[in-house]
């Protein structure tokens, strides 16, 4: 009797071990086919736009902001969401830095006031006002980066590299030519992973001094 049961509950262990490695293949096999969320290109020139962008990892909005002190809101404001693909932010996660074949979105939308029961402040209009796509491809570009202006919504052409932004995110971003100073819950990794420009902490230092 007690030898039935024994064989009985080996075989039953056998048959879930034999269930379980099943079940990690069939999901590891999942993992290795499933499409990433890198850049795609059409006719080997222009950004595709990624459709499901707003699915991303969203990491921050900025309100009427503008690196150029001489740039001034002409009677509106502006919204700007920036979100970056699932692959991208786990490898930021662990490293510190962005991985090839990041993708940056940024969407522009409009500011609205007093509307339904809101009496003070800003919320976002449904509008989207413009889309801007960073992308790091360093067999493509060769600064390993390059930005995309979207204004047909569907694909963009590659903002020429001579464009101050270039220059701008070369100068002044904290990480890899990013603004990661202003993704407030990716700026601790980077300081902790020892990731941060060299220009930034220069420019940190010399405002500390001033």
């Amino acid at each position: 009797m007690r030898k039935n049961l024994y064989v009985m509950l080996t075989k039953i262990k056998i048959v879930l071990l034999v269930l379980m490695a099943l079940f990690a293949l069939t999901a590891f096999r999942q993992n290795a086919t499933a499409p990433g969320s890198g850049p795609e290109y059409v006719n080997n020139k222009n950004l595709k736009l990624p459709e499901n962008y707003r699915e991303w990892v969203y990491l921050t909005t900025g309100f009427d902001m503008s690196y150029n002190p001489a740039n001034q809101m002409a009677g509106h404001h502006m919204f700007d969401n920036v979100f970056v693909n699932p692959e991208a932010y786990k490898a930021f996660v662990l490293t510190g830095t962005w991985p090839d074949r990041t993708v940056l979105v940024l969407e522009v939308r409009g500011a609205e006031g007093k509307a339904s029961i809101n009496q003070h402040g800003n919320f976002q209009s449904t509008d989207v006002m413009g889309l801007e796509v960073h992308v790091k491809d360093e067999a493509r570009f060769q600064g390993k980066w390059a930005f995309f202006g979207f204004e047909d919504g569907k694909t963009g052409k590659m903002i020429p590299t001579t464009a101050n932004c270039y220059t701008c995110h070369q100068d002044h971003a904290a990480v890899d030519t990013t603004f990661v100073q202003f993704y407030p819950t990716l700026m601790p990794i980077a300081k902790s992973k020892g990731t941060l420009s060299a220009p930034y902490l220069k420019e940190g230092e010399k405002a500390a001094k001033d």
